[in-house]
């Protein structure tokens, strides 16, 4: 198996086993920073999540839709020095709606089934985040990039 091939294992296997990441956007420059439910889509292309909005992260993305999630295993032990990965992933946000916005809401609510009331709320926005680029880290300062259309 190549490289890419591996790392692309990686991520299906850390995001599979995680419900939250933290969602970084930015208002006037300043970075902010929100725990969001989170589901992979269409082979490592997306992230998807959801968001009311009425918050700040929705008014910052609609403002800017640079983001950057980040997904990681830690368990606050010494030991994820060692072993823990975390993941950021670089892309634009954007809302999606119509037949597109049902058929991803179904990837969604297949790993974040406990959210489906909150998705059905007419004030609940389902992004889409466009993947450009994932920064895998793993033990502590050992980083590798792919690029999303590799």
């Amino acid at each position: 198996m190549n490289e890419k091939s591996q790392l692309r294992q990686l991520l299906n296997g850390l995001f599979a086993s995680q419900l939250l990441a933290v969602l970084a956007t930015q208002t006037e420059g300043q970075p902010y920073t929100s725990l969001v439910a989170f589901s992979e889509a269409d082979e490592l292309k997306y992230l998807l999540f959801e968001t009311n909005r009425n918050t700040r992260k929705y008014a910052n993305i609609v403002a800017d839709p640079r983001v950057a999630i980040l997904v990681d295993n830690r368990s606050n032990r010494d030991s994820d020095f060692r072993t823990a990965i975390a993941v950021t992933a670089i892309g634009e946000a954007e809302e999606v709606h119509g037949p597109e916005k049902d058929r991803l809401m179904k990837l969604y609510l297949a790993k974040q089934p406990h959210l489906g009331e909150f998705v059905s709320s007419p004030d609940t926005a389902l992004f889409r985040v466009r993947i450009h680029e994932y920064k895998v880290v793993s033990s502590f300062q050992n980083v590798v990039g792919l690029e999303i259309g590799d």
